[in-house]
């Protein structure tokens, strides 16, 4: 794994929040529709805050993203923690490509149910050369804050480019 240089750190703290930002939502808007999961997951999903490292974004559960019981899928969760570690490494220097899924965990803690609203936060704790490790929480929204965890979990990207065939 290889660390950032100094120089490539200075120059990827440079990225405004707003950059950041709108970084996130063009890629919800052009990549979200290429993804048929996430396209019927989260059409609905709204970036609300990004800066390097980090992603919060809220999103309304339907019918569509919940079981026979009512509450939130095990799965939606599971699809929503391997979306938002994309999207936190993401912000971590404006890349369009964040890599493929190594490993995810993800613990189901509590619930939520049609009508409620998420607040879904990814974080990227280290970006390095070939590998990425992201952290994931997605709270039930209370009285327009982020209330009780509903799930949480951890999601490992390999994210070295490949180089273009010479």
């Amino acid at each position: 794994m290889g660390d950032n240089t100094e120089a490539e750190a200075s120059s990827q703290d440079s990225y405004g929040d707003d950059a950041i930002k709108s970084h996130i939502e063009h890629l919800v808007r052009t990549n979200l529709p290429n993804s048929a999961i996430y396209n019927f997951l989260l059409a609905d999903v709204r970036i609300v805050f990004a800066t390097r490292g980090t992603v919060k974004a809220r999103l309304t559960l339907t019918r569509n993203h919940v079981n026979s019981s009512g509450g939130i899928h095990g799965a939606v969760s599971a699809a929503i923690t391997d979306w938002a570690g994309g999207m936190a490494i993401a912000t971590w220097d404006l890349r369009a490509k964040t890599g493929v899924s190594v490993d995810i965990h993800v613990r189901y803690l509590s619930s939520a149910r049609e009508g409620d609203e998420v607040e879904i936060e990814g974080t990227a704790e280290k970006v390095g050369g070939s590998l990425a490790f992201t952290r994931i929480c997605i709270s039930k929204v209370v009285d327009g804050v982020a209330g009780p965890v509903v799930a949480s979990g951890t999601h490992t990207k390999y994210v070295k480019l490949r180089e273009p065939p010479k």
